[in-house]
Parts: structure tokens; sequence; C-alpha cells
């Protein structure tokens, strides 16, 4: 079980880079194509308006993609943004108590959020919404990736809250944050 999740986190971190990767060679191209427009434009004297058809909608859906696909994995590794200070300053019996409470508050406001990304998924997919750019996308495809991040990080948040009850770390402990405020190669500023 436990390979199963780390590749489904794994996965879901590859998603999202690929997602990244997406929205900038979406730019790219949207740039390469306005420069050829430029130069066709004051060589001919007048643009042919090269573009990509809903560029700006599409790169938006790959961002949500990847902010959302990206969670589990950003958890995991400890790159998420916690205020640990209060914390590792209380006694270890506390500290583990105020863990479990943390990813237990947390866990259940994502299924929250997931239960309910989940019934609008549906209702978009129901209703048949589509988006309102020039290319219209069924707007239940792009939630789909949300809904999808989201049930990830609710599996990562209930496996972390599984293992820190059963007296283990959590897999983010010591990863990504820096208690001292040293840098790890000793370097000084």
């Amino acid at each position: 079980m436990r390979l199963f999740l780390d590749g489904l986190y794994k996965v879901s971190g590859w998603a999202a880079a690929f997602f990244i990767f997406a929205i900038c060679a979406v730019v790219i191209a949207q740039v390469f194509l306005n420069l050829v427009d430029r130069v066709f434009g004051s060589v001919f004297d007048g643009a042919i308006g090269l573009t990509i058809p809903s560029y700006a909608d599409f790169t938006g859906f790959f961002l949500a993609a990847a902010s959302f696909l990206a969670l589990a994995y950003t958890l995991r590794e400890g790159g998420h943004i916690r205020v640990s200070l209060l914390l590792h300053n209380l006694p270890l019996k506390v500290q583990h108590a105020f863990e479990i409470w943390c990813l237990s508050l947390v866990a259940a406001i994502t299924l929250y959020f997931t239960y309910y990304t989940g019934s609008l998924v549906y209702e978009s997919w129901s209703y048949g919404d589509l988006s309102s750019g020039m290319v219209a996308v069924p707007i239940w495809i792009p939630q789909s990736s949300i809904l999808v991040g989201a049930g990830i990080l609710a599996i990562a948040l209930i496996d972390e809250l599984v293992c820190v009850i059963s007296g283990g770390k959590a897999s983010y402990e010591g990863k990504g944050e820096n208690l001292l405020g040293d840098s790890d190669e000793g370097a000084s500023s």
C-alpha cells in the first residue's frame, strides 16, 4: 500500500509538472506567432492575425490543474508553509496531539472541498456547461483536474494522519523548513 500511495503522489507531481510545461509551451508558441505576425505585418503592410484560439483559457486551465495536482506531492515533500515555531516549542505529547488535531481538521476541510468540487463537476457535466472562449471546452474537463488534485490531497492528508496517530513521523517533518534559519550548505549571507 505504501508503494502505491507514494507512486500516486509522485504521478500527481509529475502531472503537475507536465501542466507547467504545457503552460510554457503554449505561451512560447503564442509569442512566436505574435513575432511572425509582426514581421509579416511590417513586410507586407498588414498583419494576418496569427493566434492560438483561447490560449489564455487553456493556460488558465493548465494552471488550475498544475496547482491542484501538485498539492499532495508538495505536502509530502514539506513544501507547504507551516507555522512550526509554536509546534516545536510544545512538549512532545502536546505536540503530537496538536499535529493530530491539525491533520484531522485539514483532512476534514479537504474532504468537504473535494465532495463539493465533485458536485460542481457533476453539475457542469449534466448541464453541458462550456467555457466562453473561442474554443468552447466542456467546463467539467478542467474542473476534473481540480477534483482529482483535491482528492489526492485528501488521501495524502489521511495517510499522514494515520501515520501520526500510529506513532510515526509525518513525511513532511524536517523537510522544506529550517527551524534555526541556517542554510543547509553552511553558507552565510
